[in-house]
């Protein structure tokens, strides 16, 4: 789904969601209402990494219809709750780029781990591509997982002594167990 075909939730258009509420409680709940939100739009529209120095000027933080942008401190703060929830890392030591997850890693492992074991792949190698890209994975949800999002993934697979993983320049592929 494009930027253009997501549909915004009610709140969207309602100008105070866009300003940090002092208030403790409902500051919390409009935290929460945003992870929530991120999650969805990065779902829906497939996207995995958000730079907080452009996110201002993205659709998602900014309502042109009513006037109304997100600050970088309110970013962050979302962010950093996303973080609490493991559905967002930072890339960078600055915090300016973040990797986003609406699954977190556990959760994407478990849900590759169980297609590959129910497909009868153990004990086999898959390419990052295959299993990321492949025709047998279209209808799957880890289906387009970003390479740097699923090589985390697979390492906790890899700590978990599911898979190993291999890397080399010209082939990067994982064996299952």
């Amino acid at each position: 789904m494009s930027e253009e075909q997501y549909e915004w939730p009610w709140q969207y258009s309602f100008p105070p969601f866009f300003t940090l509420q002092p208030h403790a409680e409902t500051r919390a709940r409009q935290i929460s209402v945003w992870r929530n939100l991120v999650l969805d739009y990065f779902r829906g529209t497939k996207q995995y990494t958000l730079d907080i120095r452009e996110a201002s000027r993205q659709s998602l933080f900014c309502n042109t219809a009513i006037n109304r942008k997100l600050d970088t401190e309110f970013i962050l703060a979302i962010l950093s709750d996303l973080q609490r929830t493991q559905n967002a890392a930072p890339i960078d030591k600055q915090r300016h780029r973040w990797e986003i997850y609406w699954h977190t890693l556990e959760e994407w492992a478990n849900m590759i781990y169980n297609y590959v074991s129910s497909s009868g792949a153990t004990n086999s190698v898959l390419t990052l591509f295959e299993l990321t890209q492949g025709d047998d994975v279209q209808s799957e949800e880890f289906c387009g997982l970003d390479t740097d999002v699923l090589i985390k993934v697979l390492r906790v697979l890899e700590n978990e002594r599911k898979c190993e993983l291999m890397l080399f320049d010209d082939q990067q592929g994982v064996k299952f167990f």
